[in-house]
């Protein structure tokens, strides 16, 4: 047997990086059996069935530390949020979404906010205000070469994946970070500000400095379908410590619950507005979900 990690997957092919090179590998029927899907990030265990053409067969898959669902990508250690401050324009509803997520499997989250030589309106100062005091946030430009080296430094000796919607400069910053790369850079429709997907598939990619990367698809929208209501203030950290002093402790939703230190941050200022405002909509959302199925 011979170990290695699942870089690529596409067409039912897994390609697994070992220390006696690349393979390009099929997975045991074992698998589809028991409705296991081997993931990118996947430690594995193959068989070598031609060793000149590099071909082999996935016999084991080792447990997973994390595993997201869109992206299909496990093991992720970090995880690299990317928004622009415009073209397209930011939603951060969608990027609570992409950072409950996140938070759920326990990476590392990181905010870049790319394109800030268009920051005309000043937003930058608006997304620190919200997320600040929780999160990294790393100022980005491709064009001005801000905010590379930063980036640079929180991939070493990790497994990161980038997330965000299309056409906010993944793949582009990528390609500063690691000139090697020459990954395809999308144009932005100019009809609807949305970026044209570039990115078909997650891979992992070796970066020259150190560190596993990914480049997602590109989407607009993701699913809480696996998070209880019950759970989701877990995921929002400013609420975390404020959590243990609410009256009700455990079973607190800061919502209409009274002695709720949460919502009496709130009143005070200490926990953003917003923030709240987006948890309370996501609670609706996985209650409303709940009644209908």
């Amino acid at each position: 047997m011979v170990q290695g990690r699942i870089i690529k997957g596409i067409g039912g092919f897994y390609y697994v990086d070992t220390k006696q090179g690349l393979y390009e590998c099929k997975a045991r029927g074992i698998f589809r059996k028991k409705k296991i899907t081997p993931l990118v990030g996947d430690m594995v265990d193959i068989s070598i069935v031609d060793d000149k053409n590099k071909k082999g067969v996935i016999e084991d898959i080792h447990d997973r530390d994390s595993e997201l669902i869109r992206p299909p990508i496990s093991n992720v250690t970090k995880a690299i949020i990317v928004f622009a401050v415009k073209n397209p324009k930011p939603n951060l509803s969608l990027l609570d979404r992409f950072i409950v997520l996140a938070e759920k499997e326990g990476l590392n989250v990181v905010i870049c906010i790319s394109k800030v030589d268009l920051d005309d309106d000043n937003y930058l100062e608006e997304i620190k205000s919200i997320y600040g005091s929780s999160y990294n946030i790393i100022p980005v430009s491709n064009k001005l070469n801000i905010g590379i080296d930063e980036i640079k430094e929180e991939l070493k000796n990790n497994i990161s994946v980038f997330a965000g919607p299309s056409g906010v400069g993944k793949s582009s910053l990528l390609n500063s970070i690691d000139s090697n790369l020459k990954l395809e850079v999308g144009q932005i429709s100019e009809k609807v500000k949305r970026g044209k997907h570039t990115t078909r598939h997650a891979q992992l990619i070796r970066l020259e400095e150190g560190g596993l990367v990914a480049d997602t698809p590109g989407f607009s929208s993701l699913s809480l379908d696996e998070i209880e209501a019950i759970d989701l203030k877990e995921y929002f950290i400013e609420f975390r410590e404020l959590s243990s002093e609410c009256k009700f402790y455990k079973n607190c939703l800061h919502e209409n619950e009274p002695d709720c230190q949460v919502k009496k941050a709130l009143e005070e200022g200490t926990i953003s507005r917003y923030r709240y405002d987006s948890y309370i909509q996501l609670l609706h959302e996985i209650r409303d979900r709940k009644r209908r199925y």
